[in-house]
């Protein structure tokens, strides 16, 4: 831990040892604190704030992260070493084109055999494989049987944290589909000769009929925009931003 972390995760204990305020703070009461410093982070990138705005806001995040880590340390639960250890594991698991299964850098000549598509799909695939081994140690089973094969395009979905905002979880749903073999999402598509209004997979004839049209039609116009590149959560963001006069 370098000299600042460490500085700073003194500061946290002092506040939580001597402010009754902080002390008090649960992970449930942070959870506004967490989504708000997050989302300044980001009007900070978005807008090309200065590197001094983007560097506090950053460090906005970095409070929250060391505050919850304490909280769960005081009852001894995790502690911040815990955290990065954590992170640190699961990056080297999840990117194996990079380390070796013992954490080792692999050599140049591997370290540049290997696509960006090739990369994105290994990710979706450890992933899947996680989620499958911890569902089965749940269960006291073995990891061969999986709810998630009776339907893919299902799966994707309910991977996707559940306060994600619609738009980016849409395209986030989208992006994890198309990295999958294949790709869920276009064999549903495909699968839906005569879509239903309303139906997954399908738009509805009248997006305006009802909330349930309008929300496939709003899924449709997210996944062209991903097949095309955009980002319709920023695209959506950044046209608000303007009618209110933040950005020109």
């Amino acid at each position: 831990m370098s000299e600042a972390v460490g500085r700073l995760v003194a500061v946290v204990d002092a506040l939580r040892q001597h402010c009754p305020w902080t002390r008090a703070l649960t992970h449930e009461e942070l959870t506004e604190y967490l989504v708000e410093e997050a989302y300044e982070a980001l009007e900070a990138i978005e807008s090309g704030a200065p590197e001094a705005e983007l560097r506090g806001e950053l460090g906005d995040v970095l409070f929250q992260v060391v505050l919850h880590a304490a909280i769960a340390d005081g009852r001894g639960a995790f502690s911040l070493d815990d955290v990065a250890e954590t992170i640190t594991a699961k990056m080297l698991r999840r990117n194996p084109h990079v380390f070796t299964p013992d954490g080792r850098l692999r050599p140049p000549e591997e370290l540049a055999s290997v696509t960006v598509e090739q990369i994105e799909r290994q990710w979706e695939r450890i992933k899947a494989e996680e989620k499958r081994a911890l569902a089965a140690d749940e269960r006291g089973g073995t990891a061969g049987s999986t709810d998630d094969a009776a339907d893919p395009a299902q799966s994707v979905f309910a991977e996707l944290p559940a306060h994600l905002p619609a738009l980016a979880a849409a395209a986030k749903a989208v992006d994890r589909a198309a990295r999958r073999d294949p790709d869920p999402l276009v064999a549903e598509r495909s699968a839906a000769a005569a879509p239903t209004p309303g139906e997954p997979g399908a738009a509805a004839a009248d997006p305006l009929a009802d909330e349930t049209a309008l929300g496939a039609h709003l899924f449709e116009l997210a996944a062209r925009a991903r097949r095309a590149g955009l980002d319709p959560e920023r695209a959506l963001r950044r046209h608000l931003a303007v009618r209110a006069g933040r950005v020109g």
